[in-house]
């Protein structure tokens, strides 16, 4: 049955699979730390309404830390990733960190006490291998080894985001989806705007905006709305199968290329983006 929490998952999906399209462009044209700024600035503005009347929650308890922490962590990872993409061979990157996966499955069911069915295990390891077949090339499995240049950081980032999918989930169920979301942004976006000082480059951080407000704008309401729907979809539903779903964004973005860039793929990728978009709305009905 698509609950509410499955359909928030799916949304999800789609939105980070729009939303990373949109996001190779934004840090191709002004840069990685920029496009971090303007993401966290977006989803800080947008979301102020919707968190005003709650935001006496955040002082309540160890929600400051807990929120404060998530806010250091996504900054932190974020940088590791771009440097690993900066570092590393895309293709071997990006099979590295679907280490995510399972990091945030054990992590849930460790943490949450989440129990998976047979069924949704298998499902789970279907939607991994699949996304490994969409993010490497044959000649990945046969001539390169894993251990090179940004790899390492790719582990680390991969680790990194497992440990930010548990933290937005604790806030989301702890305290509310939408403060889970906006207060870590509002503080990794002063982080980006003070990195941006200290290294003179507020001026071109503004003029971008007026050279690319369509793209700023779009990646601002895509990668806002993905966490906003994943926070909803796991406040009320397990993040293990939570981020089985979400995980499946690559597909999405590997269909955007073909359709809009005119790329080519291998048949290994096409086998994985059926496997991914397919396992996902099986284990979304039996979520």
């Amino acid at each position: 049955m698509l609950t509410f929490s499955i359909l928030a998952a799916l949304g999800a999906m789609f939105c980070w699979g729009f939303g990373d399209f949109f996001i190779q462009k934004a840090t191709r044209k002004i840069g990685d730390v920029e496009t971090l700024a303007w993401i966290g600035l977006g989803g800080s503005v947008g979301l102020t309404p919707f968190v005003w009347n709650d935001l006496s929650l955040v002082f309540k308890g160890s929600n400051f830390t807990t929120l404060f922490l998530l806010g250091i962590v996504v900054f932190v990872v974020g940088i590791i990733n771009f440097e690993a993409l900066r570092r590393g061979k895309l293709s071997v990157v990006e099979v590295l960190l679907e280490l995510e996966l399972p990091i945030t499955v054990i992590l849930g069911v460790l943490f949450f006490q989440e129990s998976l069915t047979l069924v949704q295990l298998l499902l789970i390891a279907v939607i991994f291998f699949g996304i490994i077949f969409i993010s490497a090339k044959p000649d990945d499995f046969k001539k390169r080894h894993f251990f090179e240049r940004g790899a390492v950081l790719a582990i680390a980032a991969a680790i990194g985001y497992g440990l930010v999918n548990f933290l937005t989930a604790a806030g989301a169920k702890g305290i509310s989806p939408l403060l889970a979301i906006w207060f870590p942004w509002v503080v990794f976006s002063v982080i980006c705007i003070l990195y941006l000082v200290s290294k003179k480059r507020i001026g071109p951080f503004l003029a971008h905006a007026r050279i690319y407000p369509s793209l700023i704008l779009t990646i601002g309401i895509l990668d806002t709305l993905a966490w906003v729907f994943f926070a909803l979809a796991v406040q009320k539903n397990e993040l293990s199968v939570t981020i089985a779903i979400t995980e499946s964004y690559p597909a999405i973005s590997l269909l955007l290329g073909i359709n809009l860039n005119n790329e080519k793929i291998s048949k290994y990728q096409v086998v994985g983006a059926i496997m991914t978009i397919g396992a996902s709305f099986l284990i979304g009905l039996t979520g």
